[in-house]
């Protein structure tokens, strides 16, 4: 019988399991088997000859951009070999597959049964053909075209009470040109509704280094690595998230830099790393890139942090002047006395025992650090999906200040962002929160006046959605009901959606769980040639260190009836604006230099921005920071001030972190093997601690239900088999999104409002055979 009508659960991955089987922890990343394995599936998904040429293309000058993470290419010279990892790889591979959906697929398969696959299931199916609709009431997408597509979406958009009813979510993939349309056109629409992922993961970043610093960006380039003294990396995993930076870590270590990891597990990519580009690394002579590995507890960093920073006061009181940048401090800073009253009150012994680590590795750190200035500080969700993620990144900061380490070579801020324009979306005008200079120029150069109040973030258009304030939902790009917290909750505030809206590449599960009537709108990928009057057109992207680069595909794309995401926008806005508009929508979709023109008129840094992006490497964006200057209010850099947090546990409860396996990325789901965890065919597993296992009279392969109680909700995830893994006592991790119905959509951090995705209150109950 079919389920016409899919209960909560569908919204989540069947509770099946697929074999568990437990190999060694790997001790090196990278080297031979991510070749193979990359080949693999790039030859399984598209063939040898469309494979190949796109890995050929990938990331190369004059090629297209790697629509996984947002690592940097080099500025000089980039591989003949290879420039991608095994995930950029990956991610290729599913954009080229030779597998396609088209009406007949969606015919054979309703809505329910498409449900109960699993996310990987579902993401294997191939590339969405052509443009899908499903009815009111409707078990089956069915074929529409483009016209009636815009038509219904336009009629749905101008039928609101208000343009707030409608919410515009955008993921990391959408170009620089796509994201600059698209946010002109749901301004000239009349709404800032526009949450993005960066919400979702960065948003802590931004917030914390916008305060402190005055940019919401890194401050430093690739070339910084390579002269770097001293590289610390929290609550980061590059060897499955960003494998590119392994290289840059190996050049680093190779010039002399000493490398402190700190994390809460043992990642297999800061251990140890195997270049399969180089002859050691063909001989498996791997590096060894961590110099001092810190095991922090989950969110121990800021006692940590805090930790070293008194021993380094205390150093430099012993021999003034010898630590600390006290003329970098005084010419370039505020708030350092007040500061250090504050970091004082504390004992440093007391800090490292809060943070989990031994005082004799605190001490170590500190020894490391004393006597360097270049000190580059990298972070990733570890550090910014906590309650208190802001002022742990200020934390950061603050011991980047005490050494003076910002705006010189070698030092310097990097966030390491995940999607590969997250950033660059950001810088196109994709925020709620947009300032009055950017609305300035909004008007003076498109002659409508955007809306002025603030719109939604992700959690808060969910909660709309939710609430019934919010009817419409369209989503450029991304997987939305599975990068989202609290699954079920958010499942519920799409049903209640008059209409969903998902431009896509391939099938994932926000197609399934969708509002009274859903449509597909099928895009072309960044390998995809992008035809238009005869020539191929190429977008840019901007990476993790502001670097603004092309990006033009290479392969024919699967299917005749895909359009690009700037055509795209530019048929909606003239569906559902009309006469009204004062754009020139036509213009845009006919030649992607006129978009360029306008985003040159729009947005700093920019300038010539069609001739300069031509250029091999395409060119920096201006960075404050990078220049030694702090665009605060005071035009100075700001120390922090914070508490610790209060991380206090019941008898029976742990903390849970939502990680990603090694056949992920983001949503993403290429496999069922974490091959440098040694976990292999499974995800429905939780990684504990050998003393939380025993005190719970759990054994190894014994299967749980994992439970969260928050603000008065229960949330269960059935059915997780333990594994026993060298992580702190009373902390533990899953994969998401197979836990992210664990996750509140009420719990985020202050300031940001991001997801606390990393700080999860838990109970386990053991499930009798």
């Amino acid at each position: 019988m079919i389920n016409e009508n899919p209960t909560p659960e569908t919204a989540e991955n069947p509770e099946e399991f697929t074999g568990l089987k437990l190999g060694k922890i790997k001790k090196v990343a990278a080297g031979i088997p991510a070749v193979v394995s990359s080949l693999e599936k790039v030859v399984g998904e598209a063939g040898f000859s469309r494979g190949m040429k796109a890995l050929w293309y990938l990331n190369k000058k004059g090629g297209f951009d790697c629509p996984s993470c947002a690592w940097p290419d080099p500025d000089d010279e980039r591989s003949g070999i290879a420039e991608y990892c095994e995930n950029g790889a990956r991610a290729v591979a599913k954009e080229a597959t030779a597998k396609k959906l088209d009406a007949e697929f969606f015919s054979q398969n309703s809505i329910s049964d498409l449900s109960k696959l699993s996310d990987y299931e579902i993401g294997g199916k191939g590339r969405i053909a052509q443009p899908m609709y499903l009815p009111k009431g409707g078990t089956h997408y069915q074929p529409i075209s483009w016209d009636q597509a815009f038509d219904k979406i336009g009629i749905s958009l101008n039928s609101l009470a208000s343009p707030d009813e409608a919410i515009f979510y955008t993921s990391g993939r959408t170009s620089n040109e796509a994201a600059f349309l698209y946010q002109l056109f749901v301004r000239e629409y009349g709404t800032n509704n526009l949450p993005d992922c960066s919400n979702m993961c960065h948003e802590s970043s931004g917030v914390a280094l916008g305060q402190s610093l005055g940019i919401g960006k890194g401050s430093v380039t690739l070339e910084d690595f390579y002269e770097a003294e001293v590289i610390m990396i929290l609550g980061q995993n590059p060897g499955t998230n960003h494998p590119r930076m392994l290289t840059a870590l190996n050049k680093a270590k190779a010039n002399g830099a000493k490398i402190i990891s700190i994390n809460p597990l043992p990642e297999t990519g800061l251990m140890g790393f195997s270049n399969p580009q180089t002859v050691k690394g063909v001989l498996n002579l791997d590096t060894t890139l961590t110099d001092l590995f810190l095991q922090v507890k989950i969110n121990g960093d800021m006692a940590l942090l805090k930790a070293i920073q008194i021993l380094l006061l205390n150093q430099d009181d012993k021999s003034p002047g010898t630590v600390l940048d006290f003329d970098f401090i005084k010419n370039n800073t505020l708030g350092f006395s007040d500061f250090r009253k504050e970091v004082e009150r504390y004992n440093p012994a007391e800090l490292a025992q809060i943070a989990g680590i031994p005082f004799s590795q605190v001490q170590k750190a500190a020894e490391i650090l004393q006597n360097k200035k270049k000190i580059i500080a990298c972070w990733a969700m570890g550090l910014t999906q906590h309650k208190n993620a802001v002022d742990t990144i200020k934390e950061v900061v603050n011991l980047l200040l005490m050494k003076g380490s910002i705006g010189k070579p070698g030092a310097g801020t990097c966030p390491v962002r995940g999607h590969s324009n997250v950033q660059g979306d950001r810088t196109m005008g994709i925020y709620e929160k947009p300032s009055a200079k950017f609305l300035a120029a909004i008007e003076a150069n498109f002659g409508f006046t955007p809306p002025q109040n603030h719109g939604y973030d992700t959690v808060e258009a969910i909660k709309a959605m939710h609430e019934g304030k919010a009817k419409v939902f369209f989503a450029m790009g991304g997987n939305f009901l599975s990068a989202t917290p609290d699954t079920n909750f958010t499942a519920e505030a799409l049903r209640k959606c008059q209409l969903t809206v998902q431009v896509s590449t391939k099938l994932n599960r926000s197609h399934l769980v969708h509002g009274e009537e859903a449509i597909i709108l099928p895009c072309l990928g960044r390998s995809d040639m992008d035809m238009v009057n005869g020539e191929n057109q190429f977008v840019s992207c901007e990476n993790s260190m502001g670097v603004v680069q092309s990006s033009k595909g290479v392969l024919k794309p699967i299917s005749e009836h895909l359009l690009s995401e700037p055509v795209i926008v530019c048929k909606l806005a003239k569906a559902t604006l009309g006469t009204k508009t004062k754009i020139n929508w036509e213009g845009y979709a006919l030649h992607y230099d006129h978009i360029r023109q306008e985003i040159e008129r729009t947005i700093p840094g920019f300038q010539n921005y069609n001739l300069r992006v031509r250029e091999p490497g395409g060119f920096y964006l201006p960075n404050c920071n990078r220049e030694g200057n702090f665009d605060t209010i005071s035009q100075k850099a700001h120390f922090n001030l914070a508490p610790l947090p209060e991380n206090k546990l019941q008898e029976d409860e742990l903390v849970m972190m939502t990680i990603r396996s090694h056949d992920q990325f983001n949503t993403t789901v290429y496999g069922l093997n974490d091959r440098y965890r040694g976990i292999y065919n499974e995800r429905r597993v939780i990684l504990m601690n050998a003393a939380d296992m025993s005190a719970r009279n759990l054994n190894k392969g014994d299967v749980v239900d994992i439970f969260n109680q928050h603000a008065g909700t229960e949330r269960i995830a059935r059915k997780f088999i333990v594994v026993e893994y060298p992580i702190p006592e009373g902390c533990t991790a899953t994969y998401f999104p197979e836990t992210n119905v664990l996750v509140p959509v009420t719990s985020v951090a202050e300031k940001s409002n991001t997801p606390t995705s990393k700080h999860v209150i838990i109970t386990l109950r053991k499930r009798e055979p």
